[in-house]
């Protein structure tokens, strides 16, 4: 595992039900796997944003920010956050339709017990983390 980058993300994580937990801790790993095997997309930051974990690319700034969060108001749902002035909510939309719950342009969601497919979320995890580098070309 992925050492946490700030105890105020782990304490986050650890307040997880363990069955979510489990969930989340995996999507955190393919943040930073899919990171450091897609070209151009360099160091991770972690931090909390709106007090939910939060990933960025740094150096260089390819990517836009990642956020993930389990609410217990759903707590059939672990969800994933994109800046909602991008269009990754409709480029997952429109590549994912099957496998997530769309709301608005700033969330997809998935059943805590039935994840998608890695493949898919890695794909969706490379189109944040390469957004800015995509943009530019």
């Amino acid at each position: 595992m992925t050492p946490f980058h700030s105890s105020d993300v782990e304490t986050v994580f650890s307040s997880y039900p363990m069955d979510v937990r489990t969930q989340m801790l995996s999507l955190r790993e393919l943040v930073f796997a899919t990171a450091s095997e897609t070209e151009g997309v360099g160091a991770i930051e972690e931090t909390l944003k709106w007090g939910e974990p939060s990933y960025l690319t740094v150096k260089p700034k390819s990517g836009t920010t990642v956020r993930m969060h389990w609410r217990p108001e759903r707590p059939e749902n672990c969800s994933i956050y994109f800046h909602c002035q991008t269009n990754m909510v409709a480029t997952c939309r429109d590549l994912y339709a099957d496998h997530f719950e769309f709301e608005g342009n700033r969330c997809m969601s998935f059943k805590t017990q039935e994840p998608p497919p890695e493949d898919v979320l890695r794909h969706c995890m490379a189109l944040a983390l390469t957004y800015h580098r995509r943009k530019k070309g």
